[in-house]
């Protein structure tokens, strides 16, 4: 038997909320698989695990039931219950962030106390991939307390937790640590995690975060900086986990809040102006792949015909025909602490940009402020990294793509505002087709007008790197998703 142990972890930052609903983001997911469980969930291999549904079968075309786990409780003692279920499915649909990954669930019904039926608005090929988002809250702690979501708020289920997951929250001070400790009535008693307490330190700077590492101070670490692979991986106390990421890092252009952006031969030219090849060399050293779509390889979306582009005489030609010879000058905005170098491929890109007569003011800040501030579409030019929320290509659309639509909430990361009847019919086509050669055509046809388009200006797909002290098998537990299994996690001696 592994003794018990204590993780102490550093993140470049802490879920910003307590909410698994306020914000559809990493943070929050890395957080809800601690304090909370979904019903399935992914593993290595991009397929599902049973979790708080212990079985599911197709009734129809359209109908899915999940049979959930018996006896399991929340962190207030209260029982698990398919009504918990129901409840929690209802609020995802209210939530400005989940409503749009939710819009085809017409209804979740109670069955009996221990099984769910899902009905789809058609034949949806994506209600697994779309079960891992629903982590039951506890309908009736929530209820008495407040179930209001607010965004950037002060809500009770921001500040308050009750949910079925490995871990509660013995205490948290925002941006300064979050206390985690072993739910002692954890139901998975098959899970090998021996972690009894997990201290969060956010440390945003990435040199910080690596030398706590280093020096002993922290045992697990993400992300870990491209300039500091080699650091890691040759110490002899430290190592280094990888994997290759699905997370696209792009630059959004208002074509509503700037006229020259709605030109399309303009986009085009910022796209042959940013040499997104270099970028991954110099300033990632290597770790990203350079990507010219949103879909990586091995997403049924992926157009193997798309090449990245860069070639500044093109890009002043077509800024010639545009009737923009004199360049023009534009605002950006971009995360310092959200994604890798994300300040830095952002300053690179406005030095580019300048070589084609755009003059770019660029204002970067921490993620806490840019989120707000990209809501409000503040700047003509934004970053934005997506990975994909289903592991499939029509997400990236859903969300970064298609036409904004308040109400179904698709759209609701599309700061450019771009806008294009083709994509979206065939985006809400793809989500119910069930054909997979069908779906790969339809949803390869959308990179292709995107990038002919030139709706949004694509990097790379980034890495994934975590820094861990040997006997820490955080191997065991990181994924592609980049949510870390912190439960199931084993820490030798």
């Amino acid at each position: 038997m592994v003794p018990a142990q204590t993780l102490n972890f550093a993140y470049d930052a802490d879920p910003v909320s307590l909410d698994p609903h306020e914000q559809l983001s990493g943070g929050t997911l890395q957080l809800s698989h601690m304090i909370f469980d979904p019903l399935v969930r992914w593993n290595k291999d991009l397929g599902f695990d049973a979790r708080l549904a212990e079985s599911w079968e197709r009734m129809d075309d359209t109908t899915m039931r999940f049979h959930l786990r018996d006896g399991v409780t929340f962190h207030s003692g209260n029982e698990m219950t398919a009504e918990d279920v129901v409840w929690t499915i209802e609020r995802l649909k209210s939530s400005p962030d989940f409503k749009g990954v939710f819009a085809g669930w017409t209804s979740a019904e109670a069955i009996d106390e221990d099984t769910v039926e899902i009905k789809t608005d058609g034949p949806s090929p994506l209600v697994l991939h779309t079960a891992t988002y629903v982590f039951p809250m506890d309908k009736e702690f929530y209820e008495e307390g407040g179930a209001e979501i607010a965004k950037h708020g002060d809500s009770f289920a921001s500040q308050n937790v009750s949910g079925t997951g490995p871990f509660t929250i013995e205490s948290r001070e925002q941006g300064v640590r979050v206390v985690f400790k072993r739910n002692p009535d954890y139901w998975d008693e098959s899970s090998p995690g021996n972690v009894q307490k997990a201290v969060l330190t956010p440390i945003k700077e990435a040199p910080t975060r690596v030398a706590a590492l280093l020096s002993g101070d922290v045992d697990f670490i993400a992300p870990v900086p491209p300039t500091d692979l080699e650091r890691i991986k040759n110490d002899p106390d430290t190592k280094l986990v990888t994997e290759t990421g699905t997370r696209i890092i792009t630059l959004q252009l208002n074509q509503k809040r700037h006229e020259a952006l709605a030109n399309p031969k303009v986009r085009q030219a910022i796209a042959y102006a940013i040499n997104n090849e270099g970028i991954v060399q110099k300033i990632m050293k290597g770790f990203g792949t350079v990507a010219a779509q949103q879909s990586p390889k091995g997403y049924v979306g992926h157009n193997p015909d798309l090449e990245p582009r860069y070639d500044v005489a093109k890009a002043q030609a077509l800024m010639e025909e545009a009737g923009y010879a004199d360049g023009f000058e534009a605002t950006m905005m971009c995360p310092n602490n959200r994604y890798v170098n994300d300040f830095k491929i952002c300053e690179a890109s406005a030095a580019m940009l300048a070589k084609i007569g755009i003059e770019i003011d660029l204002t970067t800040m921490p993620k806490a402020q840019y989120w707000p501030k990209f809501d409000e579409r503040a700047a003509d030019i934004m970053m934005i990294g997506w990975h994909s929320d289903t592991e499939d290509s029509a997400n990236f659309n859903e969300f970064l793509t298609m036409t904004p639509n308040p109400d179904t909430g698709r759209g609701q990361y599309n700061s450019g505002n771009y806008s294009n009847a083709e994509v979206d019919e065939l985006t809400i086509a793809s989500l119910t087709e069930t054909d997979p050669e069908k779906r790969a055509e339809m949803l390869q046809r959308v990179e292709e007008i995107l990038y002919n388009e030139a709706a949004f200006i694509p990097f790379h797909w980034q890495d994934l790197a975590w820094g861990a002290r040997k006997g820490v098998m955080i191997e065991d537990v990181v994924n592609v998703m980049n949510f870390p299994y912190l439960g199931d996690l084993v820490i030798k001696q």
